[in-house]
């Protein structure tokens, strides 16, 4: 239908009644054929929806505001992640943006974030085009046709790319920006393409909102084996998240975000955006199989004749991506709700060489390592990162943590303790040498590390600590050469490996620097320097 509904803001209300080519809760297959004829996405040859962002490939981190109110101004971490904006600036901003509607053919998406009906919070979604809001229906958690009725949005996010903020006007950085007004329930977006924003906004809120009502909210995936036994990855983005939690022998729960309550553990989201950079159906059978009717890919190259995608070419970026609903997923638990875990595992891509593929930490050690977020950022989930750095995100999720970060990890650290989870660090990067000389841990070797973790396995083996990370190594592992679980085995130079390992661990401790009010036992686990 095309009748506007109430939203939640008055005056988008108005404007929304106001222009008469809206477009409400559409199908799949609607929204694919109208993003067809409106030019503005192709089909691939399974039948997947492309499209291209132009200039914005990724997220821009240094776009994203939050608006200062006085009501939320002390719960706010505010710094380069949460940039202020005066409300009379968001206001003057606002008003133009809603002028801009009005000549707009609109796309509204109702749903929710969160799977758990006690901690849902019901959104709403405009967008101008229509592959974007084909994303977001992808994305989050449709409403059964019954339910429609009754929802009640208490956020909307607002997605207008052809609206161009002014920087000397608007008090943005560039043309692009992402504004959360958490007084008025509001998300704005303007200036980028780059349909993630408005997956991450929403996440974002739910990072704001769920600890006040004693939910962790996690940037990571879950998953679930037989007997009932819930795994968390956490991780941040190329670190291995999708892949590992995508395992033919467990079931999905989600790929990205999750809630642990006092009841258990539930997705955000009723869909997963995987990147597919390199996708191949040996290594990823379940991510492969899910490009089809549906499907949005993002800035994948294909070819113009045969629509084939090709997805070994970063011609357009590294980050290319890939939204389909969870039940593209084969065995994927829907909806996405599941017990306590047993294991948690922090994933890190280290281009250095030199953390081992897997090791067990101590609960204050698992504290460290998840306030410090540590992985060496690869070329594509950003814009402008061409070589391997070494970034520090503090939860695994530090772009998209509105309050202070060792509020979310007391948290965890608090479940950890509740219900005795098993905590492992795994090395998803390099070996034998840092990235350049050495290799990248094979994802057949990384799958067996982790099914040792999962089963109970690895903990039958016999560990020894590592000399500088002091995290404890086991020793052999099923399905895995015994030397490539200590990585000074594998360097031909053991003093270049010494020396490198001595540099990250003085990284690791001027990180954690910032974060000086950190109770003792836990700022004293991390490396020796």
């Amino acid at each position: 239908g095309t009748s506007p509904m109430p939203l939640s803001t008055p005056s988008l209300a108005a404007a929304l009644a106001r222009n008469a080519r809206v477009h409400q809760n559409l199908s799949a297959a609607q929204l694919a054929e109208l993003a067809v004829t409106r030019g503005e996405a192709t089909l691939t040859a399974q039948g997947a929806l492309t499209a291209r962002t132009g200039k914005y490939t990724g997220r821009s981190p240094r776009d994203k505001f939050v608006v200062a109110d006085p009501s939320v101004e002390r719960h706010i971490d505010w710094g380069p992640v949460n940039q202020p904006m005066a409300p009379d600036l968001f206001d003057r901003l606002y008003h133009r943006v809603l002028e801009h509607l009005d000549a707009k053919e609109l796309f509204v998406f109702d749903g929710y974030a969160g799977a758990d009906p006690d901690y849902r919070l019901p959104i709403r979604v405009v967008t101008e085009f229509a592959w974007h809001n084909l994303f977001v229906r992808q994305l989050f958690i449709r409403p059964e046709p019954a339910d429609r009725h009754s929802h009640q949005p208490a956020w909307t996010v607002l997605c207008l790319p052809s609206f161009q903020a002014d920087p000397v006007r608007d008090g943005t950085n560039s043309e692009a920006f992402v504004i959360l007004n958490l007084t008025r329930q509001l998300v704005l977006i303007g200036g980028t393409h780059y349909a993630g924003e408005m997956k991450k906004s929403v996440f974002t809120v739910m990072n704001y909102l769920l600890p006040f009502r004693d939910v962790v909210p996690m940037h990571c995936a879950a998953n679930v084996g037989e007997h009932g036994d819930v795994a968390l990855f956490f991780g941040l983005s190329g670190t291995g998240k999708t892949t590992l939690s995508a395992d033919p022998g467990r079931r999905l729960i989600g790929d990205d975000e999750h809630g642990w309550s006092s009841t258990g553990v539930f997705n955000f989201e009723g869909g997963c955006y995987a990147k597919c950079i390199d996708l191949a159906a040996e290594q990823e059978p379940q991510i492969y199989g899910a490009v089809r009717f549906g499907t949005v890919l993002e800035n994948v190259v294909v070819d113009p004749a045969t629509r084939e995608p090709d997805y070994g070419s970063s011609a357009l970026t590294e980050n290319t991506r890939a939204a389909y609903p969870m039940e593209y997923i084969p065995n994927a638990v829907i909806p996405g709700r599941a017990g306590h875990p047993r294991v948690v595992i922090f994933l890190t891509a280290d281009a250095s060489g030199v953390l081992p593929p897997i090791a067990r930490l101590t609960r204050e050690q698992a504290m460290y390592h998840f306030m410090s977020g540590y992985t060496s950022k690869l070329a594509g989930t950003e814009r402008g990162v061409t070589a391997p750095e070494a970034t520090f995100s503090p939860c695994f999720g530090g772009p998209f943590l509105p309050l202070p970060a060792a509020t979310y990890a007391e948290m965890l650290g608090r479940r950890i303790a509740e219900h005795d989870v098993r905590v492992y660090l795994v090395n998803t990067g390099w070996w034998g040498g840092p990235y350049g000389t050495g290799q990248r841990v094979s994802l057949t070797h990384t799958r067996a590390m982790v099914a040792a973790a999962l089963s109970g396995e690895l903990e039958q083996r016999a560990f020894v600590p590592d000399p500088v990370f002091r995290v404890m190594v086991p020793l052999d592992c099923p399905d895995v050469p015994a030397q490539l679980l200590q990585p000074r085995l594998t360097w031909a130079d053991t003093g270049a490996y010494d020396q490198q390992a001595r540099t990250l661990a003085q990284l690791f401790a001027q990180n954690f620097k910032r974060f000086p009010h950190v109770p003792e036992a836990i700022a004293t686990a991390g490396p020796r320097v």
